[in-house]
């Protein structure tokens, strides 16, 4: 599966036993799919992209789930800095309050320098 906004990459093959595997018709299914792989997300009900606990699963597996997010919870102050701590280079999902906000750009820029690229122009420039 790809990041959304990704570049291709090597494809992981899922187990076989998601493989052709309908999208989650109720709750319960979508988180436990989601705490398996988080990028099924981008596969979810729109319901379920709009869902904290469903998106926290998701981003606490892989960060990058957050583009998959509903606008709203990638504008989430505290599910954002979660998803980083699984990828300092989901601050490219993160709503772009959160790309100016200095402690949440400095967290994800210590774990990964590549991050500052999704930091807001003036942070960029901050010598700190």
């Amino acid at each position: 599966r790809l990041r959304p906004g990704a570049a291709p990459m090597p494809l992981k093959c899922p187990p076989l036993e998601q493989m052709d595997r309908p999208p989650a018709r109720d709750r319960a299914e979508a988180l436990e799919l989601v705490r398996r792989d988080g990028l099924s997300l981008g596969e979810a009900a729109k319901d379920f992209k709009g869902d904290r606990e469903v998106v926290l699963e998701a981003v606490r597996q892989d960060g990058g789930a957050l583009g998959w997010a509903h606008e709203d919870l990638q504008a989430d102050r505290e599910l954002v800095i979660e998803a980083l701590r699984q990828d300092p280079q989901a601050l490219e999902f993160a709503h772009e309050d959160l790309q100016k906000d200095r402690e949440v750009v400095l967290g994800a820029v210590r774990q990964d320098g590549l991050a500052l690229e999704y930091a807001d122009k003036a942070l960029q420039h901050d010598r700190e």
